[in-house]
């Protein structure tokens, strides 16, 4: 057993696994004591390093493409404390950190391990069922639906049309980004019939708008990996390394994106719903024809 203890979390390996467990120090953030501990299988690793620096150094774990949800929920995007697959690393237990990561690249060779993409997640990414509360609204998860509950502080137009219920069998994919606190975030549920939708996220309502607690609002990354999860794996969309976001986002609208005819009657359908919110005094004259100018665009 090759292990190392710090701070921020525990790696262990016991020649076929990874067991990375998250410290209990207040350091720590909030995703990564609430995603819990990470069991990586040796075929999943793509490379591991210690990285020394003056004061500290660092272990990072490199994956294989597509053989971890959570990465490709997140695309990269989580910050580096929330990232399980980085450890800080103490200068004087520096020694203790390139023998971990000595033996997992010892174990990478002998198994014969390739470093080429999985055609499947070798990770399961959280269990099931999973809520979480954001700034914009509760989005919880069971497995087979999605379900958002909008929050006092939501757009009119998203509290309006009641909570948000989407089959997972509908979904084409979720697209995630953190709120940083300097920008706002999103988190949005991408089906065949909205993949066109150009809807800003205070204004969709397939989308949660992230604007408030950078701490609470990272949490969504769980409902994300959790659906990600379970949707059918990128390689089967014939989707490229992460990193190569513009170009994966192309190809899935063109195979997502319905015939003209769905087009039109998703746009009549739409139209139709804000007329009838706006008919009802749900929707002001002004939040009307704003809606409306967002929802044209978008088509």
């Amino acid at each position: 057993m090759a292990e190392i203890i710090q701070r921020d979390g525990t790696w262990a390996f016991d020649g076929t696994t990874v067991r990375i467990t998250p410290g209990l120090h207040r350091s720590v953030p909030l995703f990564r004591q609430t995603y819990g501990e990470v069991a990586v299988p040796l075929d999943a690793i793509a490379g591991v390093a210690f990285e020394p620096e003056r004061k500290r150094g660092r272990l990072r774990m490199r994956l294989r493409e597509g053989a971890d949800p959570l990465l490709h929920a997140t695309g990269g995007r989580l910050p580096d404390p929330a990232d399980p697959y980085r450890l800080v690393v103490d200068v004087d237990r520096a020694g203790v950190a390139e023998y971990v990561a000595e033996e997992i690249r010892r174990a990478l060779l002998l198994d014969q391990i390739p470093k080429e993409p999985t055609k499947t997640y070798l990770l399961p990414g959280p269990p099931v069922p999973v809520s979480v509360r954001s700034s914009d609204g509760t989005v919880s998860f069971d497995g087979t639906q999605v379900r958002i509950d909008w929050a006092e502080t939501s757009d009119r137009v998203k509290r309006a049309t009641g909570p948000r219920i989407i089959d997972v069998g509908d979904l084409v994919q979720v697209e995630w980004l953190p709120n940083s606190g300097y920008e706002d975030g999103f988190m949005r549920f991408v089906t065949r019939e909205t993949s066109f939708s150009k809807l800003p996220p205070e204004k969709d309502p397939y989308a949660l708008d992230l604007w408030g607690s950078t701490r609470r609002d990272l949490l969504t990354a769980l409902v994300a990996t959790a659906v990600t999860a379970r949707l059918p794996h990128p390689s089967t969309r014939g989707d490229i390394a992460y990193g190569d976001e513009r170009a994966r986002r192309s190809r899935l609208s063109a195979s997502a994106v319905p015939p003209p005819t769905d087009h039109h009657d998703v746009l009549l359908r739409r139209l139709r719903e804000l007329g009838e919110l706006h008919r009802d005094g749900v929707l002001t004259d002004e939040e009307f024809a704003r809606t409306k100018a967002a929802v044209l665009r978008g088509f």
